[in-house]
């Protein structure tokens, strides 16, 4: 009994796994585009990627000016252009 039971289960997953498959296909092909908007337009990526590769002002900063927070920066940075910042540089100790 269990057994056919997990049958048809298994049967209606896949019905149901094709059937959204088949809807996300037909939408994409009505130019329908899936995901969220992104926080930031693209204007206001290319000025937050330009503020960070100048290095003037801090993520932190960069999020505050357009009020999303820091994750939505970083998503929006390229990261084939940024280059790594570089730690601070701390005084010797004195002997």
């Amino acid at each position: 009994m269990f057994g056919m039971l997990s049958v048809l289960a298994e049967l209606q997953r896949e019905l149901i796994v094709a059937n959204t498959n088949d809807g996300l296909a037909s939408a994409r092909a009505r130019g329908r585009v899936g995901g969220r908007r992104p926080k930031l337009t693209e204007d206001q990526a290319a000025l937050a990627q330009r503020l960070y590769d100048e290095r003037e002002t801090t993520v932190q900063q960069i999020a505050d000016v357009f009020g999303v927070p820091r994750s939505a920066v970083y998503g929006h940075l390229d990261k084939t252009k940024t280059v790594p910042r570089q730690p601070k540089k701390t005084a010797a100790p004195k002997s």
